[in-house]
């Protein structure tokens, strides 16, 4: 997917739906797979369709506590035994006779309908119906969930709490997923120092190796973190090309600008790598290198943390995506009203931090956070959303509809 043109020349800056569209064209899910215990396969990747190996239910049985009926008879019947869940009626309801059932309890032979407990009537070993009966009332049918070798679920989905129920329920084991991909990332800049050390004047904390770390624990992957970098053309080169012999996408932080001190462009093509896409018509997050070491994907990010936060969620978490095989997935946006007027030069597409909020009247709003530089981690932090100001935006006015990309579904009280 080498370009014919070389990007680090090119005037222009790329729009952000082109450069994940050029990103996207050149990845294809990682090949192979491996089985792994349902209790191990949450937040995995699928590999293939699977099959019900049985119905769901896998019996017919009760819905509710109480007796189960031939939904003809009426009047007085008859308590011939008792339905457990897990132990089933060994005899069958014949005219005039019932058996008291308990919920999940399989339905005895010539039974139909189960008559709650609260609508009958009970005298000795005899109950009187209060109201007519209909069939199949209160009663769960074998396979009216999944009938015996219907999709259980499809190829490309992520495994969440609810699918690994379905399988233990279909008595799944064990299931084919696909392999994650190695995820390398280090940060790089002579400023950069660990928490285990104080500080001397110029000097910061490496921060954007957490927001990294945080970032791909969300996804199918597995992280190496490279740790920091100093702004050292040789070793820049020599920690791509080592790096790159033992993962599948490289993610560095810093120097992809073009100051005397942003290496990272240099190192790549000195580590015999590509450059496919450099500088993105997005805000935060201009100075940004999309390419290639061998057969390892690179991300250069840019330096400030926001820029971080942003252009992974918007290109390296859809690329990490495909990369580890999940299903093709569009982000969720919303229209809401915005509670403040917001400023912003047109060029470049923006995304300003927000609070997504319910407002007084119930309904949704969103409120920007001051400091919206994208070095202010502090905004970010209480942020749980972006507003996306398209690239012809001028500004907006208090009460006028905004786009919304919400971090979470969960909206917490500040």
């Amino acid at each position: 997917m080498t370009s014919s043109a070389d990007p680090c020349r090119s005037p222009g800056l790329v729009p952000l739906a082109q450069a994940l569209e050029q990103i996207l064209s050149g990845i294809a899910p990682l090949p192979g797979d491996e089985w792994v215990p349902v209790h191990d396969a949450g937040g995995r990747i699928l590999a293939c369709d699977l099959q019900a190996p049985m119905p769901l239910p896998a019996f017919t049985n009760a819905a509710m506590d109480g007796y189960a009926v031939r939904a003809q008879d009426r009047g007085r019947l008859k308590v011939i035994g008792t339905a457990w869940a897990g132990k089933a009626f060994p005899g069958r309801v014949e005219a005039g006779t019932c058996v008291r059932i308990f919920t999940g309890a399989p339905l005895p032979e010539g039974a139909d309908a189960v008559v709650m407990q609260e609508q009958v009537a009970r005298e000795g070993d005899t109950v009187i119906l209060s109201a007519p009966v209909r069939p199949g009332e209160n009663v769960r049918h074998a396979g009216e969930d999944l009938e015996r070798g219907a999709v259980l679920l499809s190829k490309g989905k992520r495994l969440q709490a609810a699918d690994l129920g379905l399988l233990a329920a279909a008595g799944v084991s064990q299931v084919p997923v696909c392999l994650r991909p190695r995820v390398g990332f280090f940060s790089s800049g002579d400023e950069l120092r660990p928490l285990t050390e104080t500080l001397q004047p110029g000097q910061i904390y490496d921060s954007n190796r957490y927001t990294l770390e945080g970032l791909l624990r969300e996804l199918p992957v597995v992280a190496c973190d490279l740790g920091a970098q100093p702004d050292d053309l040789e070793r820049l080169g020599a920690c791509l090309r080592l790096a790159a012999e033992h993962t599948d996408v490289l993610i560095s932080t810093g120097g992809a600008s073009v100051g005397e001190a942003d290496l990272l462009r240099q190192a790549l093509i000195q580590a015999g790598g590509e450059i496919h896409l450099w500088r993105l018509a997005l805000k935060p997050g201009k100075p940004l290198i999309f390419g290639r070491v061998g057969r390892t994907w690179y991300f250069g990010l840019p330096g400030n943390p926001v820029s971080v936060h942003v252009t992974f969620r918007q290109l390296v978490r859809p690329a990490l995506w495909r990369l580890a095989g999940g299903r093709p997935y569009r982000t969720l946006r919303l229209q809401v009203p915005c509670t403040h007027p917001l400023k912003k030069d047109p060029g470049r597409l923006e995304f300003q931090r927000g609070r997504l909020h319910y407002g007084d009247d119930g309904k949704l709003a969103v409120t920007a956070l001051s400091r919206q530089g994208s070095h202010q981690l502090a905004a970010l932090s209480r942020a749980n959303c972006y507003i996306v100001l398209p690239a012809d935006s001028r500004g907006v006015n208090a009460g006028e509809t905004v786009t919304v990309e919400p971090f979470t579904t969960d909206l917490v009280d500040d």
